[in-house]
């Protein structure tokens, strides 16, 4: 059969007819269809295919290990947050993006220990419970934090100034599913724009900031896994976020308490800033 227009798309899909795991085969063949449309309803002239080749070259040749320039391109797209919306736990808190920047491990952190190791100047404290769908309390769940600096850097964009895990802590709930740690309240900051994404950013007008916020990453045995943030109520672009991530249940007040015994038994000094984020898993079916 000769190739053509009309039977390209029919060509492909039939091309993949011995593939032996069924998903893969289904996925092939959807994405050939949907690619296959997208070309004849764009129409692209050969100069600008391999402009777009070139693009996506680039994007893979940006990432290293501690910059994933690929994940960045999703964000930008919304592709990240569908797919985490499509696959959301139903009950519980939303989830969001995991974002270009968990990279490096955190590392594990005792309850209540600092996540800021280069002495922040709006000292935060951040707690709360997690618990499942039941309101039963969920204890031992990592609980796994990254944020950026007062500043809007993480530890990986600016290794000669800040150490590593820097901003970052692995913290393991008690058994009543309480978490708490020490940190900063983090700055509103632009993803990168020194790369390809950026590129096609400032192509299509678009500003690259992302509202302040602080990365979770939730497990425990029993329940789904919980990818989410805190964002920071009243920051700068909380209404125009550059990767879509932002849901109104997860926007946090960070509320000044001039609290002595809380000041104490969290180990800080007044007055501080206070953020309260509960979590609520859905158990695993």
């Amino acid at each position: 059969m000769d190739f053509s227009v009309e039977s390209a798309t029919a060509t492909v899909v039939e091309s993949f007819r011995d593939t032996r795991d069924p998903r893969l085969r289904a996925v092939l063949e959807s994405l050939t269809r949907y690619l296959h449309a997208f070309v004849r309803e764009v129409r692209p002239s050969l100069a600008e295919w391999n402009q777009a080749i070139e693009f996506l070259t680039a994007v893979g040749q940006t990432c290293t290990d501690t910059r994933q320039e690929f994940i960045l391109l999703s964000d930008v797209l919304g592709v990240s947050m569908l797919v985490e919306t499509v696959n959301a736990q139903q009950t519980g808190t939303a989830g969001t993006v995991l974002g270009p920047f968990h990279m490096t491990e955190s590392p594990p952190r005792a309850l209540g220990d600092s996540i800021d190791l280069i002495g922040g100047a709006r000292r935060c404290v951040v707690s709360g419970w997690v618990t499942g769908g039941a309101g039963e309390p969920v204890g031992g769940a990592q609980v796994d934090v990254w944020q950026c600096t007062e500043e809007g850097f993480y530890d990986v964009q600016q290794p000669d100034l800040q150490p590593p895990g820097n901003g970052r802590g692995l913290f393991t709930t008690d058994d009543d599913g309480r978490y708490w740690f020490r940190t900063v309240v983090p700055s509103h900051y632009p993803i990168p724009t020194d790369g390809p994404v950026g590129r096609l950013l400032e192509a299509t007008e678009r500003h690259p900031y992302r509202p302040a916020h602080i990365h979770f990453l939730v497990t425990a045995p029993g329940y789904e896994e919980l990818t989410t943030h805190a964002f920071v109520a009243g920051s700068p672009y909380v209404d125009s976020d550059a990767v879509f991530a932002v849901k109104q249940s997860l926007v946090v007040d960070f509320t000044e308490s001039h609290d002595e015994s809380a000041a104490a038994a969290f180990g800080v000094a007044t007055p501080f800033i206070h953020a309260r984020f509960d979590i609520v898993l859905q158990e695993r079916l």
